[in-house]
């Protein structure tokens, strides 16, 4: 099992316990540094009291489980408006949404409503009717859209 998938085991229990769901753990490399990251989130969306009480539940174990060999740095964040959809539950739970994708090859962002996940492919409804679909081993990310965001460049 991976640092992640211990880690996310180890920290699911603590989660639940304060009304939490793990959205995404990824143990990752920036720089020179590593980083064990959470993505915690609740219906109504999680407050920095969330954040702090999870990094503190987790802090103690993590260290007592001691199955990290590198220094690392713990972060407990929320996954935000424009959350990122990276494993299938992800994908279904969000069908009828608006998303971006940023797919790599052609490299293009591409807007459109999350039709279908299927077999790793999700089908998008694109703004002009037609449906594309694409592999999701082809994207960089997919996002859900910032509705926000849209609204802020028609008042420039």
């Amino acid at each position: 099992m991976d640092i992640a998938a211990r880690a996310k085991a180890l920290a699911l229990p603590f989660a639940e316990q304060l009304g939490l769901t793990l959205w995404d753990v990824r143990f990752l490399k920036e720089g020179a540094q590593w980083y064990l990251r959470f993505w915690i989130d609740k219906p109504g969306g999680v407050t920095l009291d969330d954040c702090e009480a999870m990094s503190r539940a987790v802090d103690n174990p993590l260290d007592d489980a001691d199955f990290i060999a590198q220094a690392y740095s713990l972060e407990v964040c929320s996954p935000g408006i424009e959350r990122e959809l990276t494993r299938d539950e992800h994908f279904a739970q969000y069908i009828g949404e608006r998303v971006t994708v940023k797919r790599t090859y052609p490299p293009q962002e591409i807007v459109g409503v999350l039709e279908a996940y299927e077999n790793k492919q999700l089908t998008l409804a694109l703004e002009n009717g037609q449906a594309l679909t694409i592999e999701k081993k082809a994207c960089a990310w997919v996002r859900l859209y910032d509705e926000f965001e849209e609204v802020d460049e028609r008042e420039e």
